[in-house]
């Protein structure tokens, strides 16, 4: 029983090639856990290391292999003083996450995502993919996410990235169930239903 959970699991995650980087080389001076944000760390040192060291290798041999990280733009949407806090569908491809609350749009990149773009281009192109937004924003690095406490975390890197919005017409598309527009208070009602990264996230954000 237990095997044929693993070939359901693996039967969801599409069979492309990703971005990665072997942990080693991407955590040279290191391996931390949580948030490091811009001003813990030489964040030009990490993007060239993500850039020149990258490598494009099988999502679904990469899930289940930590000497690689794959590397996942993880984007906060803000505007004034409020988050888009979303909740992934109860069918998400990626069934480790399911029906969790999440503050971060993030997804996986692809060789093609990155003829001629920046890992920043493809960030603004991920999240007009993924929710329905009428505005213009700006992007802001937050730092670096890691978090080896569980499954998926011992496999992904997040790029955390703030994007400050000038409009609230926001809506979620793809595989997201919900999504809506709370202050850091009205988020603390679903901390404790939030997934691994948007926990450490929202920490940092609640003592920003």
């Amino acid at each position: 029983m237990q095997n044929q959970t693993q070939v359901n699991t693996q039967s969801t995650i599409p069979l492309e090639n990703i971005l990665v980087v072997p942990t080693t080389t991407l955590f040279f001076e290191g391996v931390w856990q949580g948030l490091r944000c811009v001003d813990q760390l030489d964040l030009a040192k990490y993007m060239d290391i993500i850039q020149t060291k990258c490598e494009f290798l099988s999502r679904p041999a990469m899930e289940e292999d930590s000497n690689y990280k794959q590397i996942i733009p993880y984007l906060i949407f803000k505007y004034q003083d409020k988050y888009f806090l979303m909740q992934r569908a109860s069918k998400a491809s990626e069934t480790r996450l399911r029906s969790k609350f999440s503050l971060g749009i993030g997804g996986h990149i692809r060789e093609d995502d990155m003829q001629g773009s920046s890992i920043f281009d493809w960030a603004r192109r991920e999240f007009a993919e993924e929710v329905d937004y009428k505005g213009n924003v700006t992007v802001e690095m937050l730092g670096i996410l890691n978090d080896d406490s569980n499954e998926v975390g011992k496999v992904h890197v997040g790029l955390v990235m703030l994007l400050n919005g000038d409009s609230c017409d926001i809506k979620v598309e793809s595989e997201l169930k919900s999504g809506e527009l709370l202050t850091i208070d009205e988020c603390l009602l679903y901390e404790a239903q939030m997934e691994n990264w948007s926990k450490l996230v929202f920490a940092y954000l609640k003592n920003k």
